[in-house]
Protein backbone atom coordinates (compact mmCIF):
# COMPACT_ATOMS: atom_id res chain seq x y z
CA UNK A 1 0.00 0.00 0.00
CA UNK A 2 1.08 3.13 -0.67
CA UNK A 3 2.35 5.39 2.46
CA UNK A 4 0.78 8.39 0.83
CA UNK A 5 -2.65 6.45 1.14
CA UNK A 6 -2.38 5.96 4.66
CA UNK A 7 -1.72 9.09 6.03
CA UNK A 8 -4.21 10.68 8.24
CA UNK A 9 -6.74 12.67 6.57
CA UNK A 10 -9.05 15.25 8.03
CA UNK A 11 -11.55 14.91 5.83
CA UNK A 12 -11.70 11.00 5.68
CA UNK A 13 -13.78 10.25 8.53
CA UNK A 14 -16.15 12.78 7.94
CA UNK A 15 -16.79 11.81 4.55
CA UNK A 16 -17.22 8.17 5.07
CA UNK A 17 -19.88 9.40 7.60
CA UNK A 18 -21.47 11.10 5.16
CA UNK A 19 -21.60 8.35 2.89
CA UNK A 20 -23.01 5.96 5.10
CA UNK A 21 -25.57 8.36 5.82
CA UNK A 22 -26.82 9.11 2.09
CA UNK A 23 -26.38 5.69 0.80
CA UNK A 24 -29.75 5.00 0.25
CA UNK A 25 -30.40 8.70 -1.47
CA UNK A 26 -27.30 7.54 -3.27
CA UNK A 27 -28.43 4.41 -4.51
CA UNK A 28 -31.72 6.22 -5.52
CA UNK A 29 -29.87 8.72 -7.68
CA UNK A 30 -27.67 5.56 -9.16
CA UNK A 31 -31.43 3.88 -9.87
CA UNK A 32 -32.53 6.89 -11.57
CA UNK A 33 -29.42 7.58 -14.00
CA UNK A 34 -29.72 4.17 -14.73
CA UNK A 35 -33.33 4.79 -15.76
CA UNK A 36 -32.78 7.52 -17.76
CA UNK A 37 -30.79 6.05 -19.76
CA UNK A 38 -31.84 3.25 -20.42
CA UNK A 39 -35.56 2.56 -21.83
CA UNK A 40 -36.04 -0.54 -19.28
CA UNK A 41 -38.34 -1.50 -16.41
CA UNK A 42 -36.50 -0.01 -13.21
CA UNK A 43 -37.82 -2.89 -11.70
CA UNK A 44 -35.33 -4.95 -13.93
CA UNK A 45 -32.28 -3.52 -13.06
CA UNK A 46 -32.61 -5.05 -9.58
CA UNK A 47 -35.50 -7.85 -9.67
CA UNK A 48 -35.83 -7.99 -5.80
CA UNK A 49 -35.51 -6.09 -2.51
CA UNK A 50 -32.68 -7.81 -1.84
CA UNK A 51 -30.59 -7.45 -4.85
CA UNK A 52 -31.79 -3.88 -4.86
CA UNK A 53 -29.76 -3.82 -1.02
CA UNK A 54 -26.75 -4.76 -2.72
CA UNK A 55 -26.05 -1.27 -3.50
CA UNK A 56 -26.23 0.23 -0.03
CA UNK A 57 -23.43 -2.08 1.02
CA UNK A 58 -21.60 -1.25 -1.97
CA UNK A 59 -21.21 2.24 -1.03
CA UNK A 60 -20.69 0.92 3.08
CA UNK A 61 -17.78 -0.87 1.36
CA UNK A 62 -16.60 2.23 -0.26
CA UNK A 63 -17.07 4.36 2.96
CA UNK A 64 -14.88 1.66 5.15
CA UNK A 65 -12.15 1.99 2.71
CA UNK A 66 -11.98 5.57 2.26
CA UNK A 67 -12.09 6.04 5.96
CA UNK A 68 -8.80 3.49 6.76
CA UNK A 69 -7.70 2.16 3.54
CA UNK A 70 -5.12 0.15 5.61
CA UNK A 71 -7.97 -2.43 5.65
CA UNK A 72 -7.94 -3.56 1.99
CA UNK A 73 -10.52 -5.00 0.69
CA UNK A 74 -10.58 -8.70 0.49
CA UNK A 75 -11.94 -11.12 -1.55
CA UNK A 76 -13.84 -12.54 1.47
CA UNK A 77 -14.85 -9.12 2.66
CA UNK A 78 -19.26 -9.13 2.46
CA UNK A 79 -18.52 -6.31 0.10
CA UNK A 80 -16.68 -8.32 -2.25
CA UNK A 81 -19.33 -10.70 -1.76
CA UNK A 82 -22.08 -8.40 -3.01
CA UNK A 83 -20.02 -7.31 -5.89
CA UNK A 84 -19.68 -11.08 -7.29
CA UNK A 85 -23.42 -11.57 -6.66
CA UNK A 86 -24.25 -8.38 -8.56
CA UNK A 87 -22.08 -9.87 -11.31
CA UNK A 88 -23.87 -13.09 -11.75
CA UNK A 89 -26.91 -11.08 -11.62
CA UNK A 90 -25.81 -9.13 -14.65
CA UNK A 91 -24.66 -12.18 -16.39
CA UNK A 92 -28.26 -13.86 -15.74
CA UNK A 93 -29.73 -10.94 -16.76
CA UNK A 94 -27.72 -10.84 -20.21
CA UNK A 95 -25.58 -7.70 -19.90
CA UNK A 96 -22.86 -7.41 -21.22
CA UNK A 97 -18.94 -5.94 -19.87
CA UNK A 98 -19.20 -2.76 -21.22
CA UNK A 99 -22.63 -2.18 -19.48
CA UNK A 100 -21.42 -3.35 -16.21
CA UNK A 101 -18.30 -0.62 -16.71
CA UNK A 102 -20.82 1.79 -17.46
CA UNK A 103 -22.90 1.02 -14.83
CA UNK A 104 -19.73 1.63 -12.08
CA UNK A 105 -19.31 4.69 -14.44
CA UNK A 106 -22.29 5.81 -13.66
CA UNK A 107 -21.77 5.16 -9.94
CA UNK A 108 -18.64 6.71 -9.31
CA UNK A 109 -19.55 9.95 -11.20
CA UNK A 110 -22.33 10.08 -8.50
CA UNK A 111 -20.12 9.12 -5.50
CA UNK A 112 -17.47 11.51 -7.07
CA UNK A 113 -20.50 14.47 -7.03
CA UNK A 114 -21.42 13.99 -3.69
CA UNK A 115 -18.16 14.14 -2.40
CA UNK A 116 -17.45 17.51 -4.19
CA UNK A 117 -20.72 19.13 -2.76
CA UNK A 118 -19.54 17.31 1.11
CA UNK A 119 -16.29 19.03 1.56
CA UNK A 120 -17.76 22.05 0.54
CA UNK A 121 -19.72 21.79 3.70
CA UNK A 122 -16.72 20.61 6.42
CA UNK A 123 -15.37 23.08 8.49
CA UNK A 124 -12.23 21.19 9.51
CA UNK A 125 -9.30 22.45 7.84
CA UNK A 126 -7.69 20.19 4.64
CA UNK A 127 -5.06 20.73 2.58
CA UNK A 128 -5.18 20.18 -1.25
CA UNK A 129 -3.09 16.78 -1.16
CA UNK A 130 -5.25 15.47 1.87
CA UNK A 131 -8.27 15.84 -0.42
CA UNK A 132 -6.66 14.12 -3.47
CA UNK A 133 -6.06 11.63 -1.10
CA UNK A 134 -9.15 11.06 -0.36
CA UNK A 135 -10.51 11.22 -3.94
CA UNK A 136 -7.77 8.82 -4.72
CA UNK A 137 -9.42 6.48 -2.02
CA UNK A 138 -12.34 6.90 -3.50
CA UNK A 139 -11.49 5.64 -6.60
CA UNK A 140 -9.30 2.89 -5.50
CA UNK A 141 -12.72 1.70 -3.63
CA UNK A 142 -14.87 1.80 -6.41
CA UNK A 143 -12.42 0.38 -8.78
CA UNK A 144 -11.78 -2.79 -6.53
CA UNK A 145 -15.70 -3.45 -6.46
CA UNK A 146 -15.53 -3.37 -10.22
CA UNK A 147 -12.86 -5.45 -11.04
CA UNK A 148 -15.00 -7.95 -8.08
CA UNK A 149 -17.87 -7.78 -10.29
CA UNK A 150 -16.61 -8.12 -13.50
CA UNK A 151 -14.27 -10.61 -12.81
CA UNK A 152 -17.18 -13.04 -11.77
CA UNK A 153 -19.00 -11.59 -13.94
CA UNK A 154 -16.29 -13.04 -16.74
CA UNK A 155 -15.63 -16.12 -15.22
CA UNK A 156 -19.52 -17.12 -15.48
CA UNK A 157 -19.26 -16.28 -18.76
CA UNK A 158 -16.36 -18.09 -20.10
CA UNK A 159 -17.59 -21.29 -18.14
CA UNK A 160 -21.26 -20.20 -20.39
CA UNK A 161 -19.06 -20.49 -23.68
CA UNK A 162 -17.00 -23.58 -22.90
CA UNK A 163 -20.20 -25.20 -22.33
CA UNK A 164 -21.75 -24.13 -25.41
CA UNK A 165 -18.37 -25.01 -26.49
CA UNK A 166 -19.29 -28.51 -26.04
CA UNK A 167 -22.63 -28.65 -26.32
CA UNK A 168 -22.00 -27.22 -30.56
CA UNK A 169 -19.30 -30.18 -30.96
CA UNK A 170 -21.93 -33.06 -29.59
CA UNK A 171 -24.52 -31.31 -32.30
CA UNK A 172 -22.08 -31.40 -34.65
CA UNK A 173 -21.18 -35.06 -34.24
CA UNK A 174 -25.04 -35.99 -34.60
CA UNK A 175 -26.17 -33.74 -37.07
CA UNK A 176 -22.97 -34.80 -39.39
CA UNK A 177 -24.31 -38.46 -38.57
CA UNK A 178 -27.69 -37.58 -39.83
CA UNK A 179 -26.74 -35.76 -42.43
CA UNK A 180 -24.71 -38.33 -43.86
CA UNK A 181 -27.49 -40.90 -43.28
CA UNK A 182 -29.69 -39.18 -45.26
CA UNK A 183 -27.48 -38.40 -48.08
CA UNK A 184 -26.61 -42.40 -47.92
CA UNK A 185 -30.61 -43.16 -48.10
CA UNK A 186 -30.78 -40.58 -51.02
CA UNK A 187 -28.11 -42.02 -53.14
CA UNK A 188 -29.27 -45.67 -52.68
CA UNK A 189 -32.73 -45.17 -54.03
CA UNK A 190 -31.81 -42.70 -56.13
CA UNK A 191 -29.16 -45.13 -57.62
CA UNK A 192 -32.08 -48.07 -57.54
CA UNK A 193 -34.28 -46.24 -59.71
CA UNK A 194 -31.31 -45.07 -61.88
CA UNK A 195 -30.03 -49.05 -62.23
CA UNK A 196 -32.96 -50.55 -62.09
CA UNK A 197 -35.13 -48.78 -64.95
CA UNK A 198 -37.76 -51.40 -65.26
CA UNK A 199 -38.84 -51.95 -61.27
CA UNK A 200 -42.19 -52.66 -60.57
CA UNK A 201 -44.18 -49.88 -59.60
CA UNK A 202 -45.19 -50.65 -56.27
CA UNK A 203 -41.08 -50.68 -56.10
CA UNK A 204 -40.70 -47.68 -57.66
CA UNK A 205 -42.91 -45.87 -55.46
CA UNK A 206 -41.37 -47.33 -52.56
CA UNK A 207 -37.82 -45.44 -53.60
CA UNK A 208 -39.21 -42.68 -54.61
CA UNK A 209 -41.01 -41.97 -50.98
CA UNK A 210 -37.76 -42.75 -49.74
CA UNK A 211 -36.40 -39.76 -51.65
CA UNK A 212 -38.90 -37.58 -50.41
CA UNK A 213 -38.71 -38.39 -47.18
CA UNK A 214 -35.18 -38.00 -46.55
CA UNK A 215 -34.77 -35.09 -48.71
CA UNK A 216 -37.47 -33.19 -46.78
CA UNK A 217 -35.60 -34.29 -43.39
CA UNK A 218 -32.34 -33.23 -44.60
CA UNK A 219 -33.86 -30.18 -45.48
CA UNK A 220 -35.48 -29.71 -42.14
CA UNK A 221 -31.83 -30.48 -40.09
CA UNK A 222 -30.21 -28.17 -42.23
CA UNK A 223 -32.71 -25.67 -41.94
CA UNK A 224 -32.18 -25.77 -37.95
CA UNK A 225 -28.54 -25.69 -38.55
CA UNK A 226 -28.93 -22.44 -40.36
CA UNK A 227 -31.20 -20.69 -38.06
CA UNK A 228 -28.72 -21.54 -34.94
CA UNK A 229 -26.05 -20.23 -37.10
CA UNK A 230 -28.02 -16.60 -37.35
CA UNK A 231 -28.63 -16.90 -33.31
CA UNK A 232 -24.77 -16.68 -32.78
CA UNK A 233 -24.44 -13.32 -34.35
CA UNK A 234 -24.67 -10.06 -32.92
CA UNK A 235 -28.45 -10.28 -31.63
CA UNK A 236 -28.75 -6.47 -32.63
CA UNK A 237 -28.17 -7.78 -36.40
CA UNK A 238 -31.08 -10.14 -35.80
CA UNK A 239 -34.29 -10.01 -38.09
CA UNK A 240 -37.44 -8.56 -36.31
CA UNK A 241 -40.48 -9.32 -38.10
CA UNK A 242 -44.44 -8.91 -37.11
CA UNK A 243 -45.40 -12.62 -35.05
CA UNK A 244 -47.75 -13.33 -37.67
CA UNK A 245 -45.31 -13.02 -40.44
CA UNK A 246 -42.96 -15.59 -38.43
CA UNK A 247 -45.41 -17.61 -38.58
CA UNK A 248 -46.85 -17.35 -41.89
CA UNK A 249 -43.35 -18.33 -42.87
CA UNK A 250 -43.38 -21.16 -40.64
CA UNK A 251 -46.77 -22.86 -42.23
CA UNK A 252 -45.43 -22.36 -45.58
CA UNK A 253 -41.94 -24.08 -44.53
CA UNK A 254 -43.85 -26.94 -43.57
CA UNK A 255 -47.05 -26.43 -45.97
CA UNK A 256 -45.76 -29.27 -48.66
CA UNK A 257 -45.37 -31.49 -45.91
CA UNK A 258 -49.29 -30.79 -44.10
CA UNK A 259 -50.82 -31.29 -47.60
CA UNK A 260 -49.09 -34.31 -48.26
CA UNK A 261 -50.06 -36.07 -44.36
CA UNK A 262 -53.88 -34.26 -45.26
CA UNK A 263 -53.10 -32.09 -41.84
CA UNK A 264 -54.91 -28.76 -41.72
CA UNK A 265 -52.94 -26.25 -40.53
CA UNK A 266 -55.01 -23.52 -38.54
CA UNK A 267 -53.68 -20.11 -37.00
CA UNK A 268 -55.42 -18.13 -35.21
CA UNK A 269 -57.04 -14.50 -36.10
CA UNK A 270 -55.90 -13.49 -33.08
CA UNK A 271 -52.13 -12.76 -33.09
CA UNK A 272 -50.73 -10.16 -31.09
CA UNK A 273 -49.20 -7.12 -33.26
CA UNK A 274 -45.88 -6.93 -31.96
CA UNK A 275 -42.30 -8.13 -33.24
CA UNK A 276 -40.33 -10.73 -32.65
CA UNK A 277 -36.72 -12.40 -33.59
CA UNK A 278 -37.54 -14.38 -36.97
CA UNK A 279 -34.67 -16.35 -36.32
CA UNK A 280 -36.41 -18.27 -33.00
CA UNK A 281 -39.66 -18.01 -33.73
CA UNK A 282 -39.45 -19.67 -37.12
CA UNK A 283 -37.07 -22.75 -35.69
CA UNK A 284 -39.63 -23.63 -32.69
CA UNK A 285 -42.49 -23.30 -34.95
CA UNK A 286 -41.27 -25.74 -37.81
CA UNK A 287 -40.23 -28.14 -35.35
CA UNK A 288 -43.70 -28.44 -33.83
CA UNK A 289 -45.33 -28.41 -36.73
CA UNK A 290 -42.65 -31.43 -38.27
CA UNK A 291 -43.81 -33.41 -35.28
CA UNK A 292 -47.60 -32.55 -35.43
CA UNK A 293 -47.20 -34.10 -38.83
CA UNK A 294 -44.64 -37.00 -37.95
CA UNK A 295 -46.95 -38.25 -35.66
CA UNK A 296 -50.55 -37.74 -37.36
CA UNK A 297 -53.30 -39.89 -36.01
CA UNK A 298 -53.51 -41.47 -39.57
CA UNK A 299 -56.52 -43.03 -38.54
CA UNK A 300 -58.57 -39.61 -38.19
CA UNK A 301 -60.36 -37.77 -41.16
CA UNK A 302 -60.01 -34.39 -39.05
CA UNK A 303 -56.53 -34.22 -38.79
CA UNK A 304 -55.70 -30.66 -37.55
CA UNK A 305 -52.67 -28.65 -35.80
CA UNK A 306 -53.05 -25.01 -34.81
CA UNK A 307 -51.39 -22.18 -34.05
CA UNK A 308 -52.28 -19.67 -31.39
CA UNK A 309 -50.26 -16.35 -29.48
CA UNK A 310 -51.24 -14.74 -26.62
CA UNK A 311 -49.80 -11.66 -24.30
CA UNK A 312 -49.47 -12.93 -20.81
CA UNK A 313 -47.60 -12.41 -17.24
CA UNK A 314 -45.01 -14.54 -16.16
CA UNK A 315 -44.57 -16.54 -12.89
CA UNK A 316 -42.21 -13.28 -12.16
CA UNK A 317 -44.63 -10.79 -13.31
CA UNK A 318 -43.10 -9.83 -16.90
CA UNK A 319 -44.94 -9.43 -20.14
CA UNK A 320 -44.19 -12.69 -22.36
CA UNK A 321 -46.03 -13.63 -25.61
CA UNK A 322 -46.78 -17.21 -25.50
CA UNK A 323 -47.29 -19.63 -28.87
CA UNK A 324 -49.22 -22.99 -28.84
CA UNK A 325 -49.64 -25.32 -31.41
CA UNK A 326 -51.83 -28.38 -30.88
CA UNK A 327 -52.24 -31.06 -32.21
CA UNK A 328 -55.16 -34.02 -32.47
CA UNK A 329 -52.27 -36.65 -33.07
CA UNK A 330 -51.12 -39.86 -31.70
CA UNK A 331 -50.37 -37.53 -28.56
CA UNK A 332 -47.66 -38.58 -26.14
CA UNK A 333 -47.19 -41.92 -23.59
CA UNK A 334 -47.58 -40.55 -19.75
CA UNK A 335 -44.63 -42.19 -19.06
CA UNK A 336 -42.72 -40.33 -21.55
CA UNK A 337 -43.86 -36.97 -21.30
CA UNK A 338 -41.13 -35.78 -18.78
CA UNK A 339 -38.45 -37.11 -21.20
CA UNK A 340 -39.89 -35.14 -24.55
CA UNK A 341 -37.28 -32.55 -24.84
CA UNK A 342 -34.48 -34.78 -24.46
CA UNK A 343 -31.86 -35.19 -26.79
CA UNK A 344 -32.43 -38.26 -29.07
CA UNK A 345 -35.06 -39.35 -27.24
CA UNK A 346 -38.22 -39.85 -29.68
CA UNK A 347 -41.78 -41.04 -27.51
CA UNK A 348 -42.88 -43.42 -30.50
CA UNK A 349 -40.03 -45.01 -31.23
CA UNK A 350 -41.79 -48.44 -31.74
CA UNK A 351 -43.85 -46.45 -34.89
CA UNK A 352 -41.05 -47.05 -37.53
CA UNK A 353 -42.12 -45.24 -40.37
CA UNK A 354 -41.94 -42.40 -37.93
CA UNK A 355 -38.18 -41.05 -38.77
CA UNK A 356 -36.40 -38.79 -37.16
CA UNK A 357 -33.68 -37.93 -34.74
CA UNK A 358 -34.71 -36.57 -32.00
CA UNK A 359 -33.15 -33.51 -31.89
CA UNK A 360 -35.82 -30.80 -32.66
CA UNK A 361 -37.27 -30.69 -29.42
CA UNK A 362 -34.31 -30.47 -27.33
CA UNK A 363 -32.95 -27.81 -30.16
CA UNK A 364 -36.29 -25.80 -29.68
CA UNK A 365 -35.71 -25.74 -25.74
CA UNK A 366 -31.95 -24.97 -25.88
CA UNK A 367 -32.83 -22.06 -28.58
CA UNK A 368 -35.79 -20.41 -26.75
CA UNK A 369 -33.86 -20.68 -23.31
CA UNK A 370 -30.56 -19.09 -24.64
CA UNK A 371 -33.28 -15.98 -25.23
CA UNK A 372 -34.45 -16.12 -21.52
CA UNK A 373 -37.32 -18.02 -22.81
CA UNK A 374 -39.38 -21.18 -22.08
CA UNK A 375 -40.24 -24.32 -23.90
CA UNK A 376 -42.58 -26.79 -22.53
CA UNK A 377 -45.33 -29.69 -23.50
CA UNK A 378 -49.41 -29.92 -22.55
CA UNK A 379 -51.13 -33.17 -23.25
CA UNK A 380 -54.87 -33.09 -23.99
CA UNK A 381 -56.34 -36.17 -21.77
CA UNK A 382 -59.24 -36.60 -23.62
CA UNK A 383 -59.34 -37.00 -28.01
CA UNK A 384 -56.10 -37.28 -28.00
CA UNK A 385 -53.04 -35.29 -28.91
CA UNK A 386 -50.43 -32.65 -27.56
CA UNK A 387 -49.72 -28.56 -26.84
CA UNK A 388 -46.41 -28.00 -27.56
CA UNK A 389 -45.51 -24.21 -26.51
CA UNK A 390 -43.00 -21.36 -26.18
CA UNK A 391 -42.80 -18.38 -24.36
CA UNK A 392 -40.41 -15.59 -24.84
CA UNK A 393 -39.81 -12.69 -22.78
CA UNK A 394 -41.46 -8.94 -24.37
CA UNK A 395 -39.41 -6.30 -24.12
CA UNK A 396 -39.48 -2.70 -25.57
CA UNK A 397 -35.90 -1.89 -26.80
CA UNK A 398 -33.62 -3.42 -29.44
CA UNK A 399 -30.65 -2.56 -27.80
CA UNK A 400 -29.68 -3.33 -24.17
CA UNK A 401 -27.59 0.41 -23.19
CA UNK A 402 -29.52 2.62 -25.71
CA UNK A 403 -30.40 6.27 -25.06
CA UNK A 404 -34.05 7.47 -24.99
CA UNK A 405 -32.90 10.69 -27.29
CA UNK A 406 -34.50 8.09 -30.22
CA UNK A 407 -38.10 8.73 -29.33
CA UNK A 408 -40.95 5.81 -28.62
CA UNK A 409 -40.04 2.69 -29.15
CA UNK A 410 -42.39 -0.06 -30.31
CA UNK A 411 -43.46 -3.28 -28.37
CA UNK A 412 -40.71 -5.96 -29.34
CA UNK A 413 -39.31 -9.43 -28.23
CA UNK A 414 -35.84 -9.48 -27.56
CA UNK A 415 -33.26 -12.18 -25.80
CA UNK A 416 -32.16 -11.10 -22.67
CA UNK A 417 -28.23 -11.61 -23.57
CA UNK A 418 -28.94 -8.55 -25.82
CA UNK A 419 -28.22 -6.93 -22.58
CA UNK A 420 -30.50 -6.24 -19.88
CA UNK A 421 -33.39 -4.82 -21.88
Amino acid sequence: MDEQLTDECPLAGTLAARLREAKNELTGQWLSRIVDRVAIDPNRIFPTDELLDHVPLLIEGVAAYVENPAAEISIDMPVVAKARELGALRHKQGFDAYEILKEFEILGGILFNFFSKAVETIDEPCAKHELMRCSARLFRAVTIIQQASMTHFMHLADEQVSEREGRLRAFNRVVSHEIKNRIGALLGAASTLHDLPEIAPDARGRMLDIVVRNARELNHTVDNVLVLSRMEKDTRQHRNVKLAESIREATRQVREASQAAKLDVRVSNDIPDIEVNAAVVELAITNYLSNAIKYADRSRSDSYVAITAEIAKSEQGHDEVVIRVTDNGLGVPATMRDRLFERFFRAHEDVSEIEGTGLGLSIVRETVESQGGRAWAEHLEHGGGSIFAIALPLRRVEGGMRRRDSGPVPAVLEPTNASAR
